[in-house]
């Protein structure tokens, strides 16, 4: 991933929870993750958990609050199983 796609992505989750750090805590957090697994296409999210990998992301503390709620993608490389019926 591009440093410049990186900057975008961590500027664009900034701004998500900067709108909602307006609500109410307790439903802020899952407003940051609801906008995320609704707008951000799965190849965002993937990138935005590579983001989290790192000791200095720039994430906000709200947007790392939202992290557990985020829906992660399923990896390139992980194999699907199918299951017959």
């Amino acid at each position: 991933m591009s440093h410049g796609t990186h900057d975008k992505l961590v500027y664009m989750a900034n701004q998500i929870a900067g709108f909602f750090a307006t609500q109410p805590e307790a439903e802020a957090a899952q407003g940051v993750a609801s906008h995320i697994n609704k707008f951000w296409e799965p190849r965002m999210r993937r990138q935005l958990f590579e983001i989290l990998e790192q000791d200095k992301n720039g994430l906000s503390p709200l947007v790392l609050q939202a992290v557990p709620l985020i829906k992660r993608p399923v990896s390139k490389t992980t194999p699907r199983t199918e299951t017959t019926v």
